[in-house]
Formats: C-alpha cells, structure tokens, sequence
C-alpha cells in the first residue's frame, strides 16, 4: 500500500479494459454517511465480488466521515462533497472530494486501543492496493483503489 500526493489524472485506472463511473454530490453533514454508503452499494452490488464491495463501502465510510468531520463541506450549511467511483474489470477507484480545510491535513494516525477515532486513514492504508490524495483551489480529494 501507499500513499502519494498525486494529480488527479495520474490516479485514475482507466487504461486496460472496460470500465464505467459514476459521480454524485451530497450534502457535507453526517447523516450523508449512510447515504453515500447505499449509493455506492445500489452501484456496486453484482459488479464486483462480495469481499472487494465490504472493503470499499468500509473505506468509503470513513473518508465521508473525515470529509464531514474535518473539512469545510462539514463546518459549513451549504457544504457539499462530491464522491466519485469507477469499476474496471480489475479494481474499484473510489475519490471523495471535500470542501479543504485550513486547519487540518489527511495523515495516517496508528489509533491506540481505546481511541474511539482516528482508524479512517490507518484502515485505507491497511486495506487498500494503493491511495493519495491531492488538493486543488477548490477542495481536497482522498482517493483510494482496491482490487479484485
């Protein structure tokens, strides 16, 4: 696994094979989570084998959570987050593009037994094949692929 802060382009999996995308904005607030969570599943299910799908919407989670969490598409009452999935024959790419934040930065955190947070970066880069992140003058965006 890694981590690269990388350009849009260059983490997208579009050469070698068939694919198809989807795109779909939602609103930066917690309750978006589960949302999120059956859109990609609704998208998902049938496509791609069952344990590839329970890792993604897994990692899915939790970088709408720390969109939501740490980032202005949380902090503010029109706040939006734009979560954006591809499926090759070989992997699924998932991005999760948020609003930025000047306060705060995507870091892996290794939790401690007793944190009740701080997992979402530390799973992706456990369970993802690769992930980065990049940022642009209008927001962040964490993205991550897991094969199979």
């Amino acid at each position: 696994m890694s981590c690269r802060e990388t350009g849009r382009h260059d983490a997208m999996p579009w050469a070698g094979g068939p694919y198809s995308a989807w795109r779909q904005v939602f609103p930066g607030r917690v309750a978006s989570v589960p949302e999120v969570r059956a859109w990609a599943r609704d998208l998902l299910t049938g496509r791609v084998a069952a344990p590839v799908l329970d890792d993604v919407l897994l990692l899915l989670s939790e970088l709408t959570t720390n969109a939501v969490a740490h980032s202005d598409s949380g902090r503010t009452t029109d706040g939006r987050l734009t979560v954006y999935l591809a499926r090759t024959t070989t992997l699924v790419h998932v991005e999760v593009t948020d609003e930025g934040s000047a306060t705060s930065a995507p870091a892996v955190r290794v939790p401690e037994a007793d944190d009740d947070g701080g997992r979402g970066l530390w799973l992706v880069d456990l369970l993802a094949t690769e992930w980065g992140s990049h940022h642009d003058g209008t927001g962040r965006s964490v993205w991550y692929q897991v094969t199979g």
